[in-house]
This record gives C-alpha cells, structure tokens and sequence, in this order.
C-alpha cells in the first residue's frame, strides 16, 4: 500500500509552498536542488516545516486544497 502526504515548505524569502505527493524523499530532493522548475526553484534554500502522511491521494489532495485556503497574513 502506497502513503501519500501532505508538505509544507519554507523558502528563503519567507514565503510557502505546500504540495503532495506519494513518494516525499524524491520530491523534497527536487525542491532541494531545484531540479525540476517550480516555485522553489529560485527560492532555495527550502527548509520542510510539515509532512504528515495519508492513506490516499484524494485525502492528501483534499489536506493540500485545505491548506491552500488559509491566509497568508500572520
């Protein structure tokens, strides 16, 4: 059975990017490096600040949209 989950990274400008995926360790690695372009690319360096891991893509997808909502403003 397949995890999925849910992330919540911090980039160097103070700014946050939440995606989801099933497999963390490659993705963390490519928003790491900045391997694939996207958001973090020119963010680096990006620091993860959550991960919490679900049993389907739809529930880690529904979580990601969830989060998406919240404000920005602190």
């Amino acid at each position: 059975m397949l995890n999925f989950y849910v992330y919540i990274l911090k980039c160097r400008d103070g700014s946050y990017y939440t995606g989801h995926t099933d497999n963390i360790e490659k993705r963390l690695s490519e928003h790491v490096s900045g391997s694939v372009k996207c958001y973090t690319s020119n963010k680096l360096p990006v620091k993860l600040v959550f991960m919490k891991n679900f049993p389907s893509r739809y529930e880690a997808l529904c979580a990601e949209r969830k989060i998406k909502k919240w404000t920005k403003k602190f």
